[in-house]
């Protein structure tokens, strides 16, 4: 693979005419701490070279009460120090609806997105993304949803989260304007994405790929399994000979697809979020990256 695949200058979020950093920063935990502690955790990110940051109104909820804590807690940034929200690019998503659990219809949707920007202190944001698949919704309506949102000046781009390849399709079809992202569970340990055909089909239409949980839900930094180990194991050689975390070496290996996979970090620790700068110095040869693939795989390729 070439130098070029991971340099760490902006690049387009798709063909929604957007630039972002080659890597983002998650806010699915990003609640329940003073609004100073929050601003840093911000802070961080941007010195550590990221602009574009992604939430959701589901993130913060833990069933117990309240819906929107994290867009909430940002929005109580931005109001302390408003210049934050001009330097970023702002994502966030709807459509999940405990318990019921998921809705698309248009009705919701609208409403759903003008609570985000309540919150979040917010005329618009920069990317929408449906959360989930609510297979209840049929495509054609929750594509004039999306292009209302985007007429409307609420919203810049929009997206899909959590959606197949058939249903990616689908909704694209009946869009006039760009789906600019897909956002799927990608790493080492979750190989769906290639399997399954997204990567490719964000090839060919240009969309942005935003993967969640690249750390495979903490087991690739602890890792029990026989297989987590194995891939723990060959990223820690690439790590050696890099001079990086385990955990750098991982969000390095993903960006490395020709997709070019944006890493969504979602780490609330400032040291760990400065890591994020260290990414983009780390290069994968052929046989480095599909040592780690077939130890994801547990068994060779064909």
């Amino acid at each position: 693979m070439s130098d070029t695949d991971l340099k760490p200058e902006m690049r387009p979020l798709g063909k929604s005419g957007l630039l972002v950093s080659p890597i983002a920063w998650g806010m699915w935990r990003f609640a329940g701490v003073p609004v100073a502690e929050g601003r840093a955790l911000i802070e961080a990110a941007f010195d550590a070279g990221v602009t574009l940051f992604d939430t959701a109104d589901i993130y913060g909820f833990d069933g117990a009460g309240g819906f929107g804590d994290a867009e909430a807690l940002l929005g109580q940034v931005f109001a302390e120090s408003p210049g934050l929200r001009e330097r970023m690019v702002l994502a966030t998503k709807g459509g999940i609806t405990p318990p019921v659990p998921y809705d698309s219809s248009s009705s919701y949707l609208e409403q759903a997105l003008d609570a985000s920007l309540r919150r979040m202190r917010t005329d618009h944001v920069d990317l929408y993304q449906i959360h989930r698949p609510d297979i209840l919704a049929h495509p054609q309506e929750v594509a004039a949803c999306l292009e209302k949102m985007v007429a409307s000046g609420k919203v810049r781009a929009v997206g899909v989260s959590n959606y197949t390849l058939a249903q990616t399709r689908a909704l694209a079809s009946y869009l006039t304007i760009p789906l600019a992202t897909a956002q799927p569970e990608f790493s080492p340990l979750e190989l769906e994405p290639i399997t399954s055909g997204l990567l490719d089909l964000a090839m060919e239409r240009d969309i942005a790929v935003l993967a969640w949980s690249p750390l495979g839900g903490g087991r690739i930094a602890q890792p029990g399994t026989p297989q987590e180990q194995a891939v723990a194991a060959a990223l820690d050689i690439k790590a050696a000979s890099s001079g990086v975390s385990r955990t750098t070496a991982a969000y390095s290996w993903i960006m490395a697809h020709p997709a070019r996979v944006i890493p969504i970090v979602g780490t609330q620790n400032v040291g760990r979020i400065a890591e994020i700068a260290h990414v983009a110095g780390v290069r994968w040869t052929r046989t480095e990256w599909y040592d780690v693939l077939v130890a994801a795989r547990g068994e060779k390729l064909p």
